[in-house]
């Protein structure tokens, strides 16, 4: 039987994931409703999100992705799947799964698109927020949406790998500094 030390430790360590994993749910809401409070609300205001074609702060990336979002896209949805969660103590290093489907402008096909959120999150006055993300693209299912140039963008927020080379690893999750600044056109 655990002892009371024990089960406040492991109390403590669930409702830490799970107010993570609320991060990122409403991460996938404030982007698919245009809510820049709700996305805002995931990141903190110094955080540094690479989403392979753009690079830079939480204000930016939520107008950068407007002009995307809105005018390819009807209707679309970011969906999370596979999560996993390695606290230590302030600061939680996150693997979060993604697909996101969209019916597209004019003819209305679905496009697809799968990969990852590698997230280094701080709590910050009892506030679990984003402090760093890579946004891995792995696969896509939209003629013409993606080009080599689009993926030669994607590829440069890390390695992505089968092993233990792959981004994912990387401790603690930075975003190259070179990159800040980088907004390109999808």
């Amino acid at each position: 039987m655990a002892s009371n030390v024990e089960l406040d430790k492991m109390i403590r360590e669930l409702h830490d994931k799970q107010a993570i994993r609320e991060v990122m749910a409403n991460y996938s809401r404030g982007i698919d409703r245009r809510d820049k409070a709700i996305l805002l609300s995931c990141y903190h205001p110094d955080a540094l999100d690479d989403h392979g074609m753009f690079c830079g702060g939480p204000d930016d990336f939520y107008e950068w992705t407007g002009p995307s979002h809105l005018r390819h896209f009807k209707t679309h949805q970011h969906i999370i799947t596979n999560h996993t969660c390695s606290l230590e103590g302030n600061v939680a290093h996150t693997e979060t799964y993604w697909m996101f489907a969209g019916m597209t402008e004019g003819e209305g096909k679905l496009a697809t698109f799968g990969g990852r959120y590698l997230d280094r999150l701080e709590k910050r006055n009892g506030q679990w927020r984003i402090a760093a993300r890579k946004c891995v693209l792995e696969w896509w299912g939209a003629e013409g949406m993606v080009t080599p140039e689009t993926l030669a963008a994607r590829a440069g927020g890390g390695k992505v790998a089968k092993d233990r080379t792959d981004c994912s690893y990387d401790r603690p999750l930075t975003v190259n500094p070179e990159r800040i600044g980088l907004r390109l056109g999808i």
